[in-house]
């Protein structure tokens, strides 16, 4: 009966140690946003107008020049605020063109949405 009763402890101790292995190995939260794959029109206004210096899912780069373009999605980022990532859309600087004069007031605030709730939501 004693001999029953550890075996059942054992495999008991067993199943829950596999179970809380699958857990803590399987991925939690939402997948990271793709803008390749959106069709969201944010997605497209960056695609067009951001990616060809921030990169296509907006990771940055590193210039020959060696200047770096920021990653917009990871890292320690300049420009928290929706009102700082605004203004630096809106008027550019550090080597970054202004976009005021090519999206409208809607599609820069549709901009600083876009950056703060898919690009750096998921980190």
């Amino acid at each position: 009966m004693i001999v029953l009763e550890m075996k059942t402890l054992k495999l008991s101790v067993l199943a829950l140690f596999l179970l809380i292995l699958g857990l803590a190995c399987s991925k939690s939260g939402k997948p990271r946003y793709s803008i390749t794959n959106s069709k969201a029109y944010e997605a497209s206004l960056f695609r067009q107008n951001c990616a060809i210096c921030h990169g296509p899912e907006g990771e940055g780069k590193t210039l020959d020049d060696g200047r770096q373009i920021p990653n917009l999605r990871d890292g320690d980022f300049k420009y928290k605020s929706d009102a700082e990532i605004y203004h630096h859309i809106a008027e550019g600087g550090n080597g970054m063109t202004p976009f005021r004069g090519q999206l409208t007031e809607r599609e820069i605030n549709l901009m600083v949405r876009f950056v703060q709730d898919e690009l750096r939501s998921a980190n």
